[in-house]
């Protein structure tokens, strides 16, 4: 959802700095780009116990995320990635079910998804944190999605902007196409495993249509 569907990491990547601060943990801007796709209560109790060998109650680390997620909003309206919609389309087009598989605990998004993407997204195909207990790295929300849509590894593909999400489809057996929609390098998700690396969602679109038209 968030670099993929939304244009809403350079949101997230300042809200993560200033939400952590104030809790007393100190997180880099660039970090939460590395971090992306794991479940935000996760972050936090990851960050609690590296800087201050605490480890944290489900309640408070929920607390600390849902503070985070207030700043996010607090920046200004989030628009879709440039192109993912009508590549959406073209894999709609295509026969290709769509699902969502998100490690985001931001419900308000969640209500909007499929509003903002008619015809393509369902509320029954989306995956959230609070559907696994076990988020990206690790394959876990990418088997629940493939089962929620009713698809096989061999005939899913995945869609990711985030080295941990790019670890976690390819461990769930998927062809994983990798976005940069951000500012790390190319590498970053190609030694994860991805199998292609674009540079924005036209790109991605053109592969995409190449590759059917010579099938």
């Amino acid at each position: 959802m968030d670099g993929v569907l939304y244009n809403s990491m350079y949101f997230h990547a300042r809200a993560w700095h200033k939400a952590m601060a104030a809790f007393g943990i100190d997180m880099a801007e660039e970090e939460a780009f590395l971090l992306e796709g794991m479940r935000g209560v996760d972050i936090v109790k990851m960050k609690m116990e590296q800087q201050h060998a605490r480890q944290l109650t489900p309640e408070e680390a929920q607390h600390m995320y849902d503070h985070k997620s207030e700043l996010v909003f607090s920046y200004g309206k989030i628009e879709k990635v440039d192109g993912v919609e009508e590549f959406m389309r073209q894999l709609h087009a295509d026969g290709l079910r769509i699902g969502v598989v998100t490690g985001s605990g931001q419900r308000s998004l969640f209500e909007r998804l499929s509003n903002d993407f008619p015809g393509l997204i369902t509320p029954e195909n989306i995956i959230t944190s609070y559907d696994v207990e076990r988020g990206k790295p690790y394959p876990d929300p990418y088997i629940k999605g493939m089962e929620k849509v009713g698809v096989q590894p061999a005939d899913t593909i995945v869609i990711e902007n985030a080295p941990l999400g790019v670890r976690a489809a390819v461990a769930a057996g998927c062809y994983t196409l990798a976005v940069n929609t951000g500012p790390l390098q190319p590498q970053a998700l190609a030694c994860e495993g991805a199998h292609q690396v674009f540079d924005d969602m036209h790109q991605a679109l053109q592969w995409w249509k190449q590759t059917t038209k010579s099938v």
